[in-house]
Parts: C-alpha cells; sequence; structure tokens
C-alpha cells in the first residue's frame, strides 16, 4: 500500500477546504454565500498581488470558494478523482500534483485575468488530479494518450462558461498531464497486461 492510501490525503484536503469554508461562513455571516469580504480577503486579485506582494493569495484562493454549491461540487470531483489518484501516486507525487497544478492555474490567472477579478476555488488543483490519473493509467499501459487527451480537454470544456475561471482550469489540467505523464514514463507498472484480440467471424 503506497503511502498516500495510508495518508488518506484527500479526506485531509476536503476537510481542510470545508475547514476553511466554515471559517469565512462564521466571520462572514453567511453559510449560503461567502461574504465580499472575505472574497476580499482570501481570494487571488491580481491587483493585490502585483502591486502589494500579496502572494499568499495564490495559495489561499485554493480554498475559498464562492458559496456551498460551488464548495459541493469541487469536493464531490475531489473526492472521486483524488481518491483515484491515491491508487497511483505516492503522497509526495499526489501534493506535487494537486498544489503544483493549483499555483500553475492561479499563475496563469495572474497573467490573462484583469486585475480587478477574483478567482476562488480548487478547481485548478482539481483538474490536475484529473488530467494526472487519466494520462497516467493510460500511459501505464502502453496505450494511446489521444483519447484520454481528448476526454480530459471535453470536460475542460463542458466546464467552462461565463463566471467560470478558465484559465486556472486549463492550467491546472495541462500541469497534471505534463506529470503524470512523466511519472508515467519513467516508473515500469508492477504488472504487465496483455490484450488478447484474437476472435472468429460467424458467416
Amino acid at each position: 500500500m503506497s503511502n498516500s492510501q495510508k495518508f488518506k490525503p484527500t479526506y485531509i484536503l476536503i476537510a481542510l477546504n470545508i475547514a476553511f469554508y466554515a471559517y469565512t461562513s462564521f466571520v462572514g455571516g453567511d453559510f449560503l454565500n461567502t461574504s465580499g469580504q472575505m472574497i476580499l480577503d482570501y481570494s487571488q486579485i491580481n491587483f493585490f498581488i502585483i502591486y502589494e506582494a500579496q502572494y499568499y493569495r495564490l495559495l489561499s484562493s485554493l480554498f475559498v470558494h464562492a458559496n456551498i454549491a460551488h464548495l459541493a461540487g469541487n469536493m464531490l470531483f475531489l473526492l472521486i478523482f483524488g481518491l483515484r489518484s491515491e491508487e497511483m501516486f505516492s503522497l509526495p507525487e499526489y501534493l506535487l500534483i494537486y498544489f503544483m497544478g493549483g499555483l500553475t492555474g492561479n499563475v496563469l490567472s495572474l497573467l490573462l485575468l484583469p486585475f480587478d477579478v477574483p478567482s476562488v476555488g480548487a478547481s485548478g488543483a482539481i483538474f490536475a488530479m484529473f488530467g494526472a490519473a487519466t494520462v497516467y493509467a493510460r500511459r501505464s499501459f502502453s496505450q494511446s494518450i489521444i483519447g484520454a487527451l481528448i476526454y480530459a480537454f471535453f470536460l475542460l470544456f463542458l466546464s467552462s462558461g461565463p463566471g467560470v475561471n478558465n484559465y486556472a482550469h486549463l492550467g491546472g489540467l495541462i500541469t497534471g498531464l505534463l506529470i503524470g505523464y512523466a511519472l508515467a514514463a519513467r516508473r515500469k507498472p508492477e504488472t504487465q497486461y496483455a490484450i488478447n484480440y484474437s476472435y472468429s467471424i460467424a458467416y
């Protein structure tokens, strides 16, 4: 059993996200929606990062969610893709994918989002987990990764829309795909699987 499975980082990350939402809800006085003041204090707002060197926002924004529905949706996908990733990656690899994906998405947002638009949520990190697990599974079994890439970018397309930080999603996804591919390429699967394509044709 890998150490990621022992420590269950997915459950810990979900707990941290829920705890931070509980904190912002308590301080902001609203459980259903995160208050504007909490968004102002902890979200990624490029003006404050660039002109006031508030670099902590690149990390804190990963744990802020706009409302309870936003939190619930992200935690559901983190549960699905996170537990899947625990089966594939060690704890350091898992944490690298999650936080590097989230931070890369935020850095891309720093370059491309307007200065005054706040960005919140763990979506970039979750997309990184999804991308890494998807391409790792294909590459480990010496299968073409084209299908994995098509599936990954199709999900990215479905998640895009008004009010969504598409740059964070894209940055996280690409980071996850690259890390997952690199890990699969350097690691030999413990079990080799052979697929028998022999079949008979009835006339």
